[in-house]
């Protein structure tokens, strides 16, 4: 990272946050295209390739030729950590910053956002055989069977973290695992960094608005193929990057253990679930400027204010 001397003013980062469903992708395209910059994804979901449809990977349409960074770049078999986008994306935001002077950051996954504004903290590596012991009891007894063993073993982190997220979970167990001791100890409070000037813009439908979205979306996900998508990758459902929404319950599915029709509702359920955790993220940090969702007129403003 370059620190800016005292008398030149940093580049600015745009940071586009909001819920599942709530048009980030289509705020920070008409944003790019005002400002004539780049946008970089940091929704971990979108960064596979194969799973397009389940994560509502933009179309090269819904991105009106506007460069984005991170989608559809890897392969199911790999596993990308907070820090490896952030190692990642941090000559790609540099080398956007140069020719452009604004680079946008848009997602949903606060953790691979803090990776690249704040940094992280310096927690240890990832454990093979424990975290594919906790993935198998993922799948196995489900996500409550490890919340729970979360609770007694670091309540801290019980309280606040994304239970609808496994990912997470699971990574907080093998910290704990790992190293004996509660991951909520092992976590600070960076701040952010000082060679850019970031600017967090947060959009915030009503609640249901966004629910009538969150259907919507589930429902053209299905006539759009999702259930063809995911039966191609159901060899592989023991991957990590499966372990999701729209894929687990569609699994569910096909092993017969629940209907179609559950399977959809239950996609819609935990997607509602989703969202009102990353409000949650959203609201826990003052600076973010809540906008309505397609009012870029007004990011526009906040913008040129900063």
């Amino acid at each position: 990272m370059n620190t800016p001397t005292a008398d030149t003013k940093p580049p600015l980062l745009i940071v586009i946050g909001g819920p599942t469903a709530s048009g980030k992708t289509r705020a920070a395209v008409q944003l790019a295209h005002a400002l004539g910059t780049e946008v970089i994804s940091a929704d971990s979901r979108q960064f596979y390739h194969a799973m397009r449809i389940g994560t509502a990977r933009p179309t090269r349409e819904e991105l009106c030729g506007v460069p984005h960074h991170f989608l559809g770049h890897l392969a199911l078999e790999e596993t990308w950590s907070a820090g490896q986008f952030a190692r990642a994306a941090e000559p790609v935001l540099q080398a956007i910053l140069q020719q452009h002077g604004t680079a946008i950051l848009v997602g949903g996954s606060g953790l691979y956002i803090d990776a690249l504004v704040k940094g992280l903290d310096a927690l240890p590596a990832g454990n093979g055989k424990v975290r594919t012991r906790l993935q198998e009891r993922f799948r196995r007894d489900g996500l409550e069977a490890l919340l729970s063993e979360l609770e007694q073993r670091d309540p801290a982190s019980h309280a606040r973290i994304d239970r609808s997220n496994p990912h997470r979970v699971i990574r907080a167990l093998e910290i704990c695992i790992i190293t004996g001791r509660p991951y909520s100890e092992q976590r600070s409070s960076p701040r952010d960094r000082t060679d850019v000037r970031v600017l967090r813009l947060a959009l915030e439908p009503d609640r249901a608005t966004l629910y009538q979205r969150i259907d919507a979306r589930v429902d053209r996900m299905i006539s759009e193929g999702l259930e063809h998508e995911v039966r191609s990758l159901h060899p592989y459902r023991h991957l990590n990057a499966l372990l999701t929404v729209g894929y687990t319950e569609l699994f569910r599915y096909f092993d017969g253990a629940i209907d179609r029709g559950t399977a959809i509702g239950l996609i819609k359920q935990h997607s509602r679930n989703y969202a009102k955790r990353q409000l949650t993220w959203l609201r826990r940090d003052d600076t973010w400027h809540r906008v309505p969702p397609d009012d870029v007129d007004t990011m526009m403003r906040i913008v040129q204010a900063r």
